[in-house]
């Protein structure tokens, strides 16, 4: 039996049937009242972390290596990671016990309809979008993420000054992106050349990244300012 609801939409993901281990299902079942965020609760991050000096939100935070790695090496600033599959959930949660971090929550939900319902405007100072699901074939190109109404709805949570950060392995999916974010009135690239950059240095390498890495796949960085 899981403790989580199911009553969101599938928009950009489709639910797998994953394996959630004896250790995950414990995580979720000792953590989930610490460290998880409750569904369909307006966010308060003042209310969730005490204060709040830097907060970053994760969508699709896979495994949680990405997001757990930045949020030990820097105490200061506040993370909450968003996941649909129990798995990683139940792995960010042991990893945040093992690694006694105060400053990650996670969430699990549409990262749509938790932009939209859930998160204050003008509330996050980074959102991160690392390895979307591409949905190479052309008809599933409407399921992708990262749209015209993602950017908008981007630019409104965002503070001024704040920075969407995007990575793929996937180059139609960059370039789809590219195109969207680029015409974004409220976003600028931080690219000089208006195209990609370099890998951050403190981007963890994730499973998905290496995986690519290994099939030939060039990976592209993005990153925007909320204008």
């Amino acid at each position: 039996m899981t403790i989580f609801k199911h009553s969101s939409p599938i928009r950009s993901y489709v639910l797998r049937a994953g394996r959630v281990t004896p250790a995950q299902r414990s995580a979720i079942e000792r953590l989930w009242a610490q460290f998880g965020i409750a569904n369909d609760v307006p966010l308060d991050p003042g209310a969730i972390f005490g204060h709040v000096d830097h907060l970053t939100l994760e969508i699709g935070f896979g495994n949680g290596d990405a997001i757990a790695h930045f949020a030990l090496a820097h105490p200061q600033r506040q993370f909450i990671g968003i996941e649909v599959h129990e798995p990683g959930i139940g792995r960010l949660l042991q990893s945040i016990e093992d690694n006694a971090l105060e400053n990650l929550r996670v969430l699990r939900g549409d990262a749509v309809e938790v932009l939209t319902r859930r998160v204050p405007d003008a509330a996050l100072d980074e959102v991160w979008v690392y390895f979307p699901d591409p949905w190479p074939k052309k008809r599933h190109h409407k399921r992708r993420l990262v749209s015209e109404s993602f950017a908008h709805l981007l630019s409104k949570k965002l503070k001024p000054g704040g920075i969407a950060r995007f990575a793929t392995d996937w180059t139609p999916y960059a370039e789809q992106m590219l195109e969207v974010l680029n015409q974004a009135p409220q976003l600028q690239n931080l690219a000089e050349n208006g195209r990609y950059l370099d890998r951050p240095s403190e981007r963890t390498l994730t499973k998905f990244e290496l995986r690519g890495r290994r099939l030939g796949h060039a990976v592209h960085d993005l990153a925007y300012a909320r204008i």
